[in-house]
């Protein structure tokens, strides 16, 4: 009978099962490849959707898939899926990635410091910066690739009415969107609107030039949609409220932490982040990130940001999956 081991975190309120045992090797030679061999290869969807999917998941599921990185200048290489298949950056998984590094021992940390965790995703190397007092994890920043503006003032024609987006690249690409542009506010009686008001954003991006990346067409495709509210600035500077559609409706609990960094570098952009001002920036749910623009770079030959982000992750479970032979449901999606 088969069995898969796994632990399980939350960042933020957002999920992220850690698959520590019984995966079928995946094959490639580096995180980005294997993450095209993993879609396409049965026996590990089929993994995939075991852990996501219900009975042993739910729509909402986030989680991972650990392989080797791609050398040794990383400490995890890290294949991040959800409900609809596979990701190519995800940064609430990337915090808790680095307390599970330090709290399993993983990685030797600090017990009074600052112990950095650097992992391969298939968008690159992204890095956990885990904080520890008296041996105990208090804080993870997240410093992640070079995000950039890919598009302003896109004009979408949805089939909930025209609307104007922008379009960045955090790792993933996302369209951001005031929720006022659907006549909405990010609150939870309002989650069922969002979620159609994302996935009519995503379709109509579809396909689009704003929705195609420019170095490695592996993470084209828009990832997510952000609604977000503008919200009274903080002493330290803008104060959003968002919710991260994605994946064909799956919602984010937390903040997001790419979703994020493509905020930021809008932001940015917009010179709405000058001198030392960061984004206080919270979800549907209430939990918050603070994230910062901490250098100018330039990627993919756009002008672009390197940013982080702080927020922290608890676990929640440890688990020995199976799946008996006999079993005539061995994962479903009831949404």
């Amino acid at each position: 009978m088969p069995r898969y081991t796994t632990v399980d975190y939350h960042t933020a309120g957002e999920p992220f099962r850690i698959v520590t045992g019984g995966l079928p090797e995946i094959p490639g030679t580096s995180v980005a490849q294997r993450r095209v061999t993993a879609a396409a290869s049965e026996p590990v969807d089929r993994v995939r959707r075991l852990l996501c999917h219900e009975p042993r998941g739910h729509a909402d599921m986030y989680g991972c898939f650990l392989v080797p990185p791609d050398d040794a200048g990383a400490d995890l290489g890290v294949l991040f899926w959800h409900r609809d298949g596979f990701s190519t950056a995800c940064g609430h998984g990337t915090i808790a990635l680095g307390a599970w590094a330090v709290e399993s021992g993983r990685v030797a940390a600090d017990p009074d410091g600052v112990t950095e965790v650097r992992v391969d995703v298939p968008s690159g190397r992204v890095t956990a910066r885990v904080r520890c007092r008296a041996g105990a994890v208090e804080s993870v920043t997240f410093r992640n690739v070079p995000s950039y503006v890919l598009a302003r003032g896109v004009r979408l024609e949805t089939d909930l009415g025209a609307v104007t987006v922008d379009v960045s690249y955090g790792g993933a690409i996302y369209a951001s969107v005031p929720a006022a542009a659907f006549g909405l506010t990010v609150t939870p009686d309002r989650l069922g609107e969002l979620v159609a008001a994302g996935r009519a954003v995503q379709l109509a991006l579809g396909g689009s030039e704003p929705a195609r990346h420019p170095g490695d067409d592996r993470l084209s495709g828009v990832y997510g949609t952000i609604l977000y509210d503008e919200l009274p600035a903080t002493a330290s500077g803008p104060h959003q409220r968002n919710v991260t559609v994605f994946a064909d409706g799956q919602v984010d609990r937390s903040p997001c932490g790419s979703g994020t960094s493509a905020r930021l570098a809008l932001l940015a952009d917009a010179g709405e982040l000058a001198g030392e001002a960061s984004l206080t920036h919270d979800s549907i749910v209430g939990s918050t990130f603070r994230g910062r623009v901490v250098g100018d770079t330039e990627a993919d030959g756009h002008p672009a940001v390197h940013t982080e982000i702080d927020g922290c992750a608890y676990r929640t479970g440890e688990h020995a999956f199976t799946l008996d032979p006999a079993d005539p449901l061995p994962g479903f999606v009831l949404r």
